[in-house]
Order: C-alpha cells, then sequence, then structure tokens
C-alpha cells in the first residue's frame, strides 16, 4: 500500500482543516490525533519516530508530508493489536471464564503494562466505557473493549444516589 484512497485523502484533508491552522498546516502537537482520525492508533514511542512533537510551534506538517507518515504506520499496523487480542488478553484475567475480571486487575492493567495510562486516564476511560461492577467487584470486559475500540458508542455509567 503505497497511496492513499480518494476518500482517505478526503478524511486527511478534513482533519487538516479540524485541527490545522489557518495556512492548512497540523501542528505537530497534534500528529497522534490526526493518525488516529486516519484509523490507525500507534504508540507514543512510534509517533515520535514519526514526528510527533511536545511543543507546540516546534513543527508544523503539510498534507503532502502527512501522507507518507500515514502510509509508513500502516505498514507497521500488524504490531498494534486488535479487538481479538485485547479480548485474549482479558481471559487471562477471566478467573471464571464467565467473561467478567476484577476491575481492580483492569485497572492496575492500564496503569503498569505496556504504555501506561496516569490514574485520570484510567479514570476517564473508565467514567465513558465501564459497566458497573456487580457485588464481588466484577465487570463484563467485552463490552468495555468494544466500547474502547468503539465498536459500540460510550455510555456514562449511571451514578449511584
Amino acid at each position: 500500500m503505497t497511496e492513499l484512497k480518494p476518500h482517505e485523502i478526503e478524511t486527511a484533508e478534513f482533519c487538516i482543516e479540524v485541527f490545522g491552522d489557518n495556512d492548512k498546516t497540523l501542528d505537530g502537537t497534534l500528529l497522534g490525533k490526526f493518525v488516529y482520525c486516519m484509523g490507525l492508533n500507534p504508540s507514543l514511542e512510534i509517533l515520535e519516530k514519526v514526528g510527533l512533537t511536545k511543543k507546540e510551534g516546534e513543527k508544523k506538517f503539510k498534507l503532502d508530508e502527512l501522507i507518507p507518515i500515514v502510509v509508513q504506520l500502516r505498514k507497521g499496523i500488524k504490531d498494534y493489536g486488535c479487538y481479538e487480542d485485547f479480548i485474549e488478553c482479558l481471559k487471562l484475567y477471566d478467573k471464571n471464564e464467565n467473561g467478567f475480571m476484577q476491575a481492580g486487575e483492569l485497572n492496575h492493567s492500564l496503569l503498569t503494562l505496556g504504555e501506561k495510562l496516569t490514574d485520570a486516564q484510567v479514570e476517564e476511560l473508565f467514567e465513558d466505557c465501564l459497566d458497573e461492577e456487580n457485588d464481588d467487584g466484577e465487570i463484563p470486559y467485552i463490552p468495555f473493549l468494544r466500547r474502547m475500540c468503539e465498536l459500540d458508542p460510550p455510555l456514562k455509567p449511571q451514578k449511584k444516589k
């Protein structure tokens, strides 16, 4: 795959229109948002390798610079994992093999494994995607993953009164 399809180029142009500056450039700090809109979800390490910046104004990308980045990232997409891979990982925590795992184990995993999330990021993710715990402190992990991977729309759990 060396080229983007016309609808993908339209998506890229729209992303620059939404996230970019008036001169139709995208700030390097927004590269992650751009590639996410293009259907990719690389790690921060990979994004930094292809040009993500930490300070606003350090680097600006034009569309013709962004397209090769998307193509390059797509070549390595096999390394990102997919929904089914995530299910298999969480099944390791499903001790009763019933589709439930301890909410605390999920929280701990997100804070300590792989590309670690912050407490605030985990809290936001749980607020957006997690069903309430049952009486045993377990959550159904498949609906959580579906919402997290946007296969189902996110929902906000109802706050207990």
